[in-house]
């Protein structure tokens, strides 16, 4: 081969499909089994690389046969029969007949994004009708936690080892393209959680064939890390990337847990591969998780990342929580909120206690609000607690919970709803997982119970009993969202301040920048930032339970009552008159230009 082959099993013009796969570990037993054809034997050539091609159609099915004898699926496969341990499919790649073909996409500052498990939402189908309800509500781009094929019926998505196979636990490939193709048909956007930083634990063959595709030196909480050096590697996970944005029409990616990939420098590498192989016409979003608070990836690579710093403060604010990573954000919580709100990050260099005195982060001041993701809640913040509880649950005041929600929705920075929020869902949201190896599900309990004994609230001798498996069925069933007693007036609250942001904010968000913020005493803070078209937007949020005194300076010289936004509770604007905010109260002000 004079260039590496497409990944996978590829259809082309001649009716043939071509099959290619990087075996560079493969000895001479390696053979590619197409149903109805004999056994293929193949050799890798130089770099690694077996090519074949063969007469059969889409929806053959096919697999690798390793020379111990093994059978294992394509790394690449479109489409599982069964489970990761299965056949192979061979897929179509433009067999579904788009109905909106020619949509390009939204601008980002319009984004309210939806995080939701597919699972949960009754797979690709089930999603799909909940769509106009979410359109309504005033959501834009719907966030998909991952879809690639895993082990079982059941798990969060972050276990899965096949990244360009949909599981079908969810569904077939065309309801997921019928489900994006639907969102786009009502103005909103799909995007994907992708990882890229691990596989799970049950059904990577890969280091059988490929044992390069991992480096012996570098270890993660999943294992070798993935080895991007390695030319293959590199154009394995890039083709997925543009795989997903063009086959599928996906408008964006979230790439999870990027801290965990080993050189950094294929972070840029992938970006710039999918700005030159997407078409320019149609906006793509890419945003990624990083706990390195790395602000040089978002200077033109990335869209924004996922603001863990001010969910984590947020977080402590409303629950009083000093446990793990929140003891990093109980000093002084207004004035780190404050500054995430101004800046972006509170990490931005110095160093953090919860991780032994390293320093993490950099300066994000000069970035632009909308290059941070601001959340309450997201499936990892809810997910990773011990019982899964949901702030509805969590938070003592109801009205301090509207006060956090009114901060977040309005500000400037991108809006992340994690599904069932909206409704003020209890019920909880855990981590679950369906291994059929009775050992991995063991191991998988047990590990679970390690991590969360060193927890005060969970030591002793009950630890295990109170902490749901994961591996049980009733513990995916707990998951589903439901409905708060109180949903109507949730869902009234989030769509009546979504209605605000699309029209008054988002148009503006373009070339916003802050102007500022200050702590108000122990829970209290004000920001201020200059929209585009020089209007003035303010907010005045007090996640405290006793009123606070407003200093002078901060307020607005004329009656702020005449830019009155949104008061989350009746007065509080009055109280701004007076020279105080009430407790557990946010109101946001819009001063427009003269």
């Amino acid at each position: 081969m004079t260039q590496p082959c497409s990944f996978g099993a590829t259809p082309l013009e001649s009716g043939v499909t071509r099959f290619c796969l990087w075996a560079p570990s493969a000895l001479a037993g390696l053979a590619l089994e197409v149903e109805g054809h004999p056994p293929i034997r193949l050799r890798p050539d130089a770099d690694g690389y077996v090519q074949a091609d063969v007469d059969c159609p889409p929806g053959a099915r096919y697999h690798y046969r390793l020379d111990s004898g093994a059978a294992v699926p394509d790394p690449a496969s479109r489409l599982q029969d069964g489970d990761v341990h299965g056949d192979s499919i061979v897929v179509a790649p433009d067999a579904y007949p788009w109905r909106n073909p020619d949509w390009t996409g939204r601008p980002w500052e319009e984004s309210v994004l939806y995080e939701t498990h597919v699972g949960l939402e009754g797979g690709f189908a089930g999603l799909e009708a909940r769509l106009p309800e979410l359109s309504a509500l005033g959501v834009t781009l719907v966030e998909l936690m991952p879809i690639a094929d895993f082990p079982g019926p059941r798990n969060w998505g972050y276990d899965g080892v096949l990244p360009y196979a949909p599981d079908t636990a969810y569904g077939t490939p065309d309801e997921l393209k019928r489900l994006i193709d639907t969102a786009h048909g009502l103005g909103m956007g799909v995007m994907l959680d992708v990882v890229y930083n691990h596989f799970g634990p049950d059904g990577n063959y890969l280091p059988g064939y490929a044992a390069p595709f991992f480096r012996r030196d570098i270890r993660t909480p999943w294992g070798d890390a993935i080895d991007f050096r390695q030319a293959a590697v590199s154009k394995f996970f890039k083709d997925n990337a543009v795989y997903w944005l063009t086959e599928y029409r996906f408008d964006g990616l979230r790439l999870d847990a990027v801290h965990a990939i080993a050189g950094a420098e294929w972070l840029h590498e992938l970006a710039a591969e999918v700005r030159s192989r997407v078409p320019s016409a149609r906006r793509v979003h890419l945003v990624v998780e990083n706990d390195d608070n790395r602000a040089s990836l978002l200077w033109g690579d990335y869209d924004a990342q996922w603001n863990d710093d001010a969910h984590h403060v947020l977080h402590h604010l409303l629950t009083g929580e000093t446990q793990g990573y929140y003891a990093d954000y109980a000093d002084q919580p207004a004035q780190a909120l404050a500054r995430c709100l101004a800046e972006g990050w509170l990490y931005q260099g110095q160093v953090s206690r919860y991780r032994g005195g390293q320093p993490r982060g950099e300066p994000s001041g000069a970035l632009p609000p909308t290059a941070f993701v601001l959340f309450l809640q997201n499936h990892d913040q809810t997910g990773n607690r011990a019982l899964g509880e949901r702030l509805a649950a969590l938070v003592e005041s109801p009205g301090r919970l509207r006060a956090a929600v009114a901060l977040q929705l309005l500000a400037p920075q991108i809006p992340l709803i994690f599904m069932g929020e909206e409704r003020g869902s209890r019920a909880p949201f855990l981590y679950f997982t369906s291994h059929a190896d009775p050992a991995l599900a063991h191991a998988v309990r047990e590990g679970r119970r390690r991590e969360f004994s060193r927890f005060a609230s969970f030591s002793g001798a009950g630890v295990a009993s109170r902490l749901p498996d994961p591996n049980d069925p009733a513990t995916y069933e707990a998951s589903r969202p439901g409905a708060g007693e109180d949903a109507q007036a949730w869902m009234r609250d989030y769509a009546a301040l979504l209605q605000l942001r699309a029209r008054l904010i988002a148009p503006r968000l373009a070339g916003a920048a802050s102007l500022g913020a200050s702590a108000m005493g122990g829970h209290a803070v004000f920001a201020r930032w200059e929209l585009a078209d020089g209007a003035r937007l303010s907010v005045y949020a007090n996640l405290g339970p006793q009123r606070q005194q407003v200093p002078a300076p901060l307020l607005p010289g004329a009656d702020p009552r005449a830019a009155l936004l949104f008061e989350s509770r009746d007065g509080g604007c009055d109280g701004l008159v007076r020279g105080g905010l009430g407790g557990d109260t946010t109101v946001w002000l819009l001063e427009e230009p003269a």
